[in-house]
């Protein structure tokens, strides 16, 4: 079998999707995510001029090989872009390689390692009350694990409560640590007398925090029992962490702007966080991600890996067969698609009860109607940015 095409499928079914299929000589193919929310025609114009005119010919059976030779191949290694790209076709050949065995991935990846996999979502709100009320609506429908967000009073727009892409220019949050602080307890202590005890509460401070800043967090939110706190400090200031466990039992989870497992070896190796959460269309793709698994499984460290509507159902799908098929699994972030979606992909994770179910289908189990994309045109939009107060920029 030989790679004898490479496609790149950029749609808009209520947001900017990137799609690798991967066809071959047998007339087995193969799709793989390559959305990089906001950067999304740099990873198609990477994958259609630099990485498919050197993989046309190989066999794809040969997934680790061709993973090698694309990273190590052009000298200029990582980067979001040229992951992401590498991430796309890696899923593919996955897929492929499933399809040609009549097999699901989690099988080739060792099989399942359990029956369901336990999940979360996000909830949000202006108000303490609104955050509570949306909270209550997910745990109807079965939900037993959620990410809360709240607005800060006196900050325009602020993270997780907003509909902020934007397609002219990046919308623009003001930010001050200040409100921020004070508001995420409040919230804790009044979601606490609201809400089961059963249920998993985890925060996401968005790598906004310097380190005393987190160690303050970290301790006063100590007593309300969250699975995890997530992504407190900026991937660069990974020493950090040494503080704030030195000062905190609260479980942090880490990873979503990471771009290879070399980002997360200190982080894992010096137990300083409780869960990895990369993005697996970010770092490489399966191939990636199934070793930063086994390296957290050394030293306890459970994955959590990142689930956002920006990312296809293609992602999703990946996530899930590396969520069966991982021993040290914890959690996995379940974002809502809009509709549209489901129209140009088919097959996404099943949800049942505060978990995700995953079907035996060859592959990932999952597919794009080029037909139904092709309606659906790429749309610029931008993510955000931050401001200070006085107007300076912060991470967003």
């Amino acid at each position: 079998m030989k790679i004898n095409n490479v496609k790149v499928i950029v749609t808009n079914p209520g947001r900017n999707y990137v799609t690798v299929k991967i066809e071959t000589d047998q007339g087995i193919y193969g799709v793989g995510d390559a959305t990089l929310n906001g950067r999304e025609l740099a990873v198609a114009k990477t994958i259609e001029e630099y990485l498919a005119p050197i993989i046309i010919g190989k066999n794809p059976d040969n997934i680790e090989h061709i993973w090698q030779y694309i990273y190590r191949g052009a000298y200029w290694r990582g980067g979001p872009v040229f992951m992401t790209a590498l991430a796309g076709i890696d899923m593919a050949l996955w897929d492929i390689k499933g399809k040609k065995a009549g097999l699901p991935v989690y099988s080739l990846l060792g099989g399942k390692c359990r029956d369901k996999a336990l999940c979360y979502t996000h909830v949000s709100g202006q108000s303490f009350k609104e955050v509570k009320d949306n909270a209550l609506k997910k745990i109807d429908e079965g939900y037993k694990a959620l990410r809360v967000q709240v607005s800060i009073p006196g900050l325009d727009g602020t993270y997780g409560t907003v509909e902020d892409d934007a397609k002219e220019l990046p919308f623009v949050e003001k930010w001050d640590s200040k409100p921020y602080l004070n508001t995420i307890p409040q919230l804790f202590e009044y979601l606490k007398s609201e809400i089961d005890d059963d249920i998993h509460l985890i925060h996401d401070s968005h790598e906004r925090l310097t380190i005393s800043e987190a160690v303050k967090l970290a301790k006063r939110l100590e007593k309300y029992d969250l699975l995890f706190l997530e992504d407190l400090l900026k991937p660069e200031n990974k020493d950090g962490f040494n503080f704030i466990k030195n000062n905190s039992a609260m479980p942090l989870a880490m990873g979503e702007l990471f771009n290879s497992r070399w980002d997360a070896v200190k982080l894992i190796t010096e137990k300083l966080i409780d869960y990895i959460r990369c993005d697996v269309s970010h770092i490489g793709g399966i191939t990636e991600a199934k070793k930063i698994a086994h390296l957290a499984e050394t030293f306890q460290v459970k994955t959590a890996w990142h689930g956002p509507a920006d990312i296809s159902p293609i992602a999703h799908m990946a996530n899930l067969h590396l969520d069966f098929s991982t021993p040290n699994f914890g959690i996995q972030e379940l974002a809502e698609f809009p509709k549209e979606v489901a129209e140009v992909f088919t097959g996404q994770p099943e949800f049942e009860d505060g978990y995700l179910k995953i079907s035996d289908k060859p592959g990932l189990g999952c597919d794009i109607d080029e037909e139904k994309a092709a309606k659906y045109s790429y749309q610029k939009a931008y993510l955000p940015v931050a401001e200070r107060l006085d107007g300076s920029v912060h991470d967003w």
